[in-house]
């Protein structure tokens, strides 16, 4: 008699299992070390492609900057201003690197307090729909503000040195 019954019931349909190399690639990606390895790689690409960018403005510069040439300070104001720009968007990307983690647990945090408080689902998705958009535009506001300040700085220290440096050099 139990097996009339359970032969009456539907079967549920049960999912194809993903394939293989799918399996393979979450089991990869769900590694510390992955990550770890991704954001090394990524670092290592920026920063070597900033480095040759740094190269190329120094050799531009060296070009500008010779001794036949008039001995004014552009060239070293053109060049440190570029520099100053490298090293302000590396600031600003090492700063995102490590804001976009503090910031999601942020997030989590606030909208688990909010569910904790009671609220409904569709107040609480309105909700973090604000705070995420609260919590990003401060972050960014943020970044700017410090990329810009390194930058500054980047670019004076620059200017100093590159000008001292023409002048030593036509002396």
């Amino acid at each position: 008699m139990e097996r009339e019954e359970e032969d009456t019931t539907p079967k549920s349909r049960e999912p194809p299992p993903p394939p293989p190399s799918y399996s393979l690639l979450l089991r990869i990606m769900s590694k510390r070390r992955t990550w770890v390895c991704l954001f090394v790689l990524v670092y290592a690409i920026i920063l070597s492609s900033s480095w040759n960018f740094v190269k190329s403005i120094l050799s531009w510069y060296k070009l500008q900057a010779q001794p036949s040439s008039s001995s004014s300070g552009w060239p070293a104001l053109y060049a440190s201003m570029l520099l100053g720009g490298v090293f302000g968007l590396l600031s600003m990307i090492a700063a995102l690197a490590l804001t976009v983690p503090a910031t999601l647990v942020i997030w989590i945090t606030v909208v688990v307090l909010l569910a904790f408080f009671g609220k409904p689902r569709k107040v609480l998705v309105v909700e973090g729909r604000k705070i995420t958009r609260e919590i990003f535009g401060f972050v960014l506001k943020i970044l700017l503000k410090e990329g810009n300040i390194v930058a500054a700085v980047c670019v004076i220290l620059g200017y100093f040195a590159l000008f001292r440096k023409t002048s030593e050099g036509v002396s």
